[in-house]
């Protein structure tokens, strides 16, 4: 069994970009050939954590994932984040690898699917790029989508200005000119390309807030009870999911099939629309990308970094 520590795993990272395994991974899943479980969920009183798992038809290897979110460990001057990911041989169930990445590559995988659905739906001019939240994700996915949009502006909101002021100065060091603003309003206002990126569970967004012709990518929202789009944006979007499945039971879109005002087929899944193409969004329209994260995302950047690794082309 190799052991790749984080150490490692950040050189694999920085010196490789496996944006297109993330995609390749959504499109496998939308033809059908992946085989993912409900995600297994381990709610407490200050921290939550989630266990997802699954393989592809035809591969190596299934993963197992361990992500956990305790979100008051920024005080305490620790990551929010923790986890590990565990790779087995579809063939004989032998352990092949652990990653011991304390949740990186669940940060990183997350950001790069906000990438993906900007890749192919960012309005075509986008000045400004706006981020609801101060976190990690926040960041990664200011990064990714700046560069896979080209757009070198981001405007941030967050509850704390002072953490929000420390998010953008973060971001700024990336050669992209970061700011805050004052209310979710003001950045809705300014930007027709948002990131909600918070544990909230109570809207934060409204469609009165939004103006035609905006993408929003909804990436906080991963459990039952979380939810920072109002269910009235969220009916008048067209809607983007990462699984038909998954999004019926956590994440925005969720909250409209216990309403019962959608159904599977009013959703498109991100794999169906990497396979179509890009389609940006017009000035008339609102689209919602709902990402709750899904296993097939572990195993592709964990087959990728174990790849990386096992070459040693850049870790020692």
């Amino acid at each position: 069994m190799k052991i790749i520590p984080r150490s490692d795993i950040e050189k694999i990272l920085l010196a490789h970009d496996f944006l297109t395994n993330i995609e390749e991974g959504f499109v496998l899943h939308s033809k059908g050939l992946s085989h993912i479980p409900p995600v297994a969920e381990l709610a407490m009183d200050n921290g939550e954590v989630h266990i997802k798992y699954g393989y592809i038809v035809g591969g190596d290897h299934y993963v197992v994932k361990i992500a956990s979110g305790f979100y008051q460990n920024p005080s305490l001057g620790l990551p929010s984040s923790n986890g590990l990911m565990l790779l087995f041989s579809l063939k004989t169930g032998e352990v092949v690898c652990l990653l011991q990445d304390e949740g990186l590559l669940t940060d990183y995988r997350t950001a790069q699917a906000g990438a993906v659905a900007a890749k192919y739906l960012a309005p075509k001019e986008l000045d400004t790029i706006g981020i609801i939240g101060t976190g990690t994700q926040a960041k990664l996915n200011a990064i990714a989508i700046s560069k896979v949009t080209g757009c070198k502006k981001v405007l941030i909101w967050g509850r704390n200005p002072q953490c929000a002021q420390q998010c953008a100065l973060e971001i700024s060091s990336n050669e992209i000119a970061a700011s805050t603003c004052s209310s979710i309003k003001e950045l809705a206002s300014r930007t027709r390309l948002i990131v909600t990126t918070t544990p909230s569970t109570s809207p934060l967004l409204f469609k009165d807030d939004v103006q035609k012709g905006t993408l929003i990518i909804a990436l906080g929202s991963d459990t039952e009870e979380k939810q920072e789009l109002d269910n009235g944006l969220t009916k008048v979007a067209r809607l983007i999911v990462d699984c038909k499945n998954q999004c019926q039971s956590r994440g925005e879109v969720s909250h409209l099939f216990k309403q019962g005002t959608i159904q599977q087929d009013d959703v498109t899944e991100l794999g169906e629309l990497i396979q179509k193409g890009p389609s940006p969004i017009t000035k008339d329209n609102i689209t919602v990308v709902d990402l709750t994260g899904i296993a097939v995302q572990d195993l592709m950047i964990a087959e990728a970094v174990y790849g990386a690794a096992s070459r040693s082309d850049v870790v020692n």
